[in-house]
């Protein structure tokens, strides 16, 4: 993750609690090199105690979890399509419910209804708001 995206990754875990694995590892790359390795930016596992981990997994079967993909940037297709296709990538390691989080620097009215109806939550951390902390 960059510098850009770690504090605001952060900051949203720091309100919630828990477990927040960074750069969680989703999918692991085969052998034969067709299917590649897919990191998600943040998971948090529900009901664990709060602390951070670097990388790896975590059996979240039966977990409540929340998903995280953040940009430093305005809410576009790129990390709405992260932050989706993350929440289906989790869904193969039967956790008990996903929340969806997509984190940006600047919101995006017409991305964000988008987001909206397919239950990603946009929130909005500006880089001021990094100065302020």
């Amino acid at each position: 993750m960059s510098k850009h995206e770690s504090w605001r990754t952060r900051a949203y875990w720091e309100k919630v609690g828990g477990l927040l694995i960074e750069e969680f590892q989703a999918v692991s790359a085969n052998s034969g090199g067709n299917v590649a390795r897919r990191l998600i930016d943040g998971l948090i596992v529900l009901g664990e105690e709060t602390t951070v981990r670097s990388g790896g997994s975590f059996d979240i079967s039966g977990r409540d979890v929340i998903c995280i993909q953040t940009k430093g940037s305005r809410l576009g297709m790129y990390l709405m399509g992260q932050a989706f296709f993350s929440r289906e990538l989790l869904m193969k390691l039967n956790p008990l419910s996903i929340r969806t989080v997509a984190i940006c620097s600047k919101n995006d009215e017409l991305m964000s209804e988008l987001c909206a109806a397919q239950d990603i939550e946009v929130v909005v951390m500006p880089d001021s708001q990094k100065m302020a902390s």
